[in-house]
């Protein structure tokens, strides 16, 4: 009987396989550019609204307006972009994976449209949050939009509803991300993602028990 940890390990190398997925940076080749500007430029640079617009939150003090109730909607908001994003590093890219990322969109586009209602009725939304949220709500799409243009035989495929089973499977990458890249980014969004909205859950949690 194979023990927990072994069979965990087993399955970690099963993602792992194949040859990492080199992006020259000095290549100007057209996918080259494509895949380059979505892992070095739409993923990380996603981070940059996210904190400000945490920041603008903090500074119309959403404890004491909106509180837990809308803190709690931009955590569902950050878990309705994050598991798309994860299958999309982490996963072969094929009608499952597209299928998840255009539901997830559309989740992610009417829970914007929830947060602001809720929002605009509490506190003070300021034309440059409003502004803020407009980068918010496009670059996921611009995330969709570029995966598609990589993978437009999976396009076709997903469109066309599949040529078989293993397209509604998760599959690992035939040639994956690598470690670096990975644990890189993850840092990046733990930094400017995760660490300031669970502060902000947090500081909601403690003035509503305050209050």
């Amino acid at each position: 009987m194979a023990l927990p940890g072994k069979s965990l390990t087993r399955s970690w190398r099963h993602w792992r396989r194949g040859s990492d997925l080199s992006v020259p940076l000095a290549s100007t080749d057209v996918e080259d550019t494509n895949r380059r500007f979505l892992l070095y430029g739409v993923l990380p640079l996603w981070v940059v609204p996210a904190v400000a617009d945490w920041w603008m939150h903090r500074r119309t003090r959403i404890e004491h307006t909106t509180g837990t109730k809308e803190s709690a909607v931009h955590a569902l908001m950050m878990t309705e972009a994050g598991i798309p994003v994860a299958m999309g590093l982490l996963a072969r890219i094929n009608p499952l994976v597209l299928s998840v990322m255009g539901g997830a969109a559309a989740a992610h586009s009417a829970t914007a449209l929830y947060d602001v209602t809720l929002a605009t009725h509490k506190r003070e939304v300021r034309p440059i949050e409003q502004h803020i949220h407009s980068f918010l709500e496009v670059l996921p799409l611009a995330g969709i939009a570029f995966t598609g243009c990589l993978h437009a035989d999976e396009v076709r495929a997903t469109l066309r509803g599949g040529r078989g089973p293993d397209d509604w499977k998760l599959l690992p990458k035939n040639r994956p991300l690598s470690a670096a890249y990975l644990a890189g980014l993850g840092a990046v969004i733990g930094a400017g993602v995760v660490l300031p909205y669970a502060e902000e859950l947090r500081r909601c949690i403690r003035a509503e028990r305050s209050s």
